[in-house]
């Protein structure tokens, strides 16, 4: 997948600029602004508070970013592939209890990431405010900025199910523009008050922390955070253009990134007591330090590198959700590929949820101070539980005392972080911590409800595969039934020593005997590594009889019948099965017989518990059932749209006694039959 990106390239490189830094890039759109709000206004402000503040910025993209993601934690690379489920996949055979801040930091990503189009899109957009483009003159207006802003992002949710990999050809060139920009007025700034590169030294950002001209102390560090919230993309993109070009990039980005800070540091300086300016608390260092006609341009790159933030947050929704379904982590979704890139995805549900969400966000703060207020608390959740799982793995390649320190060192300063982001919570941040404890509630429900199910299942719902082989051979064989198709399969799990649950067999035998060529038991395993794909193929002793292990990285598509076909022919060629050649077909050299594919969904009306079972499994339980009858079903899922699906309903009987067990089966069999 990644050969083309596995050496540093130009072409590699320029993808990169395009697809990593969007989040990163856009960031001193608002971090300087929220930097002013914390003084209260411009005129409130000194040299020691704005070099203190961009000293912080600077050490923490060098602390967090560039140490943390860009040298530690690009290390923890799962076949190429980042992110902290990628990486939860590393380290989950280690310990059980790794499943906690998989789920946590996961949920809170996703949440953050919603205030991201909003707040990068709408400070973009405010800087028309007042300008004149030719015979087009914007006002004052709010309003205005919240309606442009609208319409951006809705045309960006709305391309998303055509693919994007034409626009995003464009990417790279436009954020090679962006980023050159930020360079150059900053740089064009900083001749103005050079003193400001005083910053560069940590004296700088200790001495703010607890110097009188910080009227709001710690908690400083809430905006200045707003600088690396888009390290987690760094990490979680390494997979679509490999570690190499972001190690390649970075140091350019980082630079100009840098030098734009230092500008608007040296502008606001030189300003901050201005008469136009001093009484103001919401104003844009970055759009007032461009002199002349460069506002409007700046103002168009800059709306153009918002969109392109905003899309790659959009696609990085998609892969996280994509990814936490592969893990069973969330429930299963309808994932579609608009396109012939191989990792570009589509699924309709998060992306109109995403949209739903991401416009109500700039309705109800109204304006990108406000949104900046709420900004990055989630995130800062993430980080914590990131540098948790981190630890799991730094302590097998180094040792177990330099991992713990190295831990402890990102942890604390995270921490920090996370206590300075709190004061957002009543500022908006309640939002993203309401819809990260509903996306958590939503994994808790349909990871552990699974496996309180495994859990409690009756033993005696489970049958030997092993002691019904006659009984198929001899249906195989028997012309007094009627045919049924070539090959029957049943997307059924196979436990070890063959068990397989007993309403497999029950609508093989019972229910309507189903004389088959072949009888197919399919089990789908979800692997740790990303692009997997591998099978094992058991006849059980005979020759009509498939136990097929399918081997799926959690990245990889489960269209099932393409494998199986491919399986099928590979058997026939081997002489494994006998030949399928159909005596009538469209096809004139198709080697394989017909399909039928039995599925059979447990119904939650038909959930049967026993009065041991507590409240909170039983719950569980139940949830879990519901989510699996709203989302995605098998045949969906399993990409069998088009082909010749049998769906059969069956009970889930839980953790009962065998006669009530017994009992509870015979009323099923006889209303079945009914």
């Amino acid at each position: 997948m990644l050969k083309q990106f596995e050496r540093v390239s130009f072409a590699g490189m320029l993808v990169t600029l395009g697809i990593v830094y969007g989040d990163i890039g856009t960031s001193p759109l608002y971090v300087m602004n929220a930097i002013v709000g914390d003084a209260g206004k411009m005129g409130h402000t000194s040299p020691d508070y704005i070099i203190g503040a961009i000293s912080l910025i600077f050490w923490t993209l060098m602390i967090i970013t560039t140490l943390k993601y860009v040298v530690i934690a690009m290390q923890a690379d799962n076949n190429h592939e980042g992110g902290i489920f990628s990486l939860y996949a590393l380290v989950r055979a280690k310990a059980k209890w790794l499943i906690f801040p998989a789920l946590i930091g996961g949920a809170a990503i996703l949440a953050d990431g919603t205030l991201t189009p909003a707040v990068t899109v709408t400070s973009a957009i405010e800087g028309l405010r007042g300008q004149h483009l030719g015979s087009i003159s914007f006002g004052n207006a709010q309003s205005d900025v919240l309606l442009i802003t609208t319409l951006v992002l809705l045309l960006l949710f709305v391309i998303q199910r055509f693919g994007t990999s034409t626009i995003g050809k464009a990417f790279g060139p436009v954020m090679i523009l962006w980023f050159g920009f930020l360079a150059v007025f900053g740089i064009v700034n900083i001749l103005g008050y050079p003193a400001i590169l005083k910053a560069l030294s940590p004296y700088y950002a200790i001495t703010l922390l607890f110097s009188p001209v910080n009227k709001v102390g710690i908690f400083i560090l809430g905006s200045v955070f707003l600088a690396t919230t888009g390290a987690e993309a760094l990490y979680s993109d390494m997979g679509h253009v490999g570690k190499k070009n972001i190690y390649a990039t970075w140091p350019l980005v980082y630079g100009a990134l840098i030098l734009n800070y230092l500008g608007q540091g040296a502008w606001i300086i030189n300003h901050a007591h201005d008469q136009a300016y001093a009484n103001l608390s919401n104003l844009n260092p970055f759009y007032e330090m461009l002199p002349g006609n460069w506002r409007i341009l700046g103002i168009g790159l800059a709306t153009l590198a918002a969109v392109i933030a905003s899309q790659a947050l959009i696609t990085g929704s998609f892969t996280l959700v994509s990814e936490a379904m592969g893990l069973k982590l969330l429930p299963r979704l309808l994932v579609k590929h608009p396109s012939d890139v191989k990792n570009q995805i589509y699924i309709a549900n998060v992306n109109w949820i995403l949209c739903i969400i991401t416009l109500s966000i700039v309705w109800y703060f109204g304006n990108s101070q406000k949104m900046e207020a709420a900004y990055g608390l989630a995130i800062t959740v993430t980080m914590l539980m990131t540098t948790i799982l981190l630890f799991e793995f730094l302590k097998d390649r180094l040792n177990r005392i330099s991992a713990f320190g190295i831990a402890i060192f990102f942890g604390t300063i995270e921490t920090l972080f996370l206590i300075a982001s709190l004061v957002k919570f009543i500022h908006g941040g309640y939002i993203t911590v309401l819809l990260m404890l509903l996306i958590l509630y939503v994994m808790w429900v349909w990871y552990f409800g699974n496996k309180k199910r495994e859990h409690y299942e009756v033993a005696s719902e489970y049958v030997s595969l092993l002691d019904y082989r006659d009984q198929l051979s001899k249906l195989s064989d028997d012309e007094t039934e009627p045919f049924f198709t070539t090959n029957l399969v049943y997307m059924t799990k196979i436990k070890d020593d063959y068990r397989i649950k007993r309403s497999a067999m029950y609508s093989i035998l019972d229910r309507q005997p189903k004389r088959a060529k072949v009888y197919w038991f399919v089990t789908v395993n979800e692997t740790d590594e990303p692009y997997e794909s591998s099978y094992t193929v058991d006849m059980l002793d005979t020759d009509n009889i498939v136990n097929v292990q399918l081997y799926l990285g959690f990245k990889r598509s489960q269209v099932v019948s393409v494998y199986l076909h491919q399986i099928v022919a590979k058997l026939v060629e081997q002489g494994v099965l006998k030949s399928q050649v159909p005596k009538y077909s469209t096809q004139m050299e198709r080697k394989v017989g017909s399909f039928k594919f039995v599925i059979i969904k447990e119904q939650p009306a038909d959930l049967v518990i026993n009065d041991k079972l507590s409240g909170l499994d039983r719950r569980l339980i139940a949830g879990r059932i519901y989510l699996q009858k709203i989302t995605a079903s098998p045949t969906t899922w399993y990409g069998l749209e088009f082909s010749n699906v049998i769906e059969e309903s069956a009970p889930l009987f839980i953790n009962y006694t065998s006669n009530q067990y017994v009992m509870q089966r015979k009323i099923y069999h006889r209303q079945t039959k009914k």
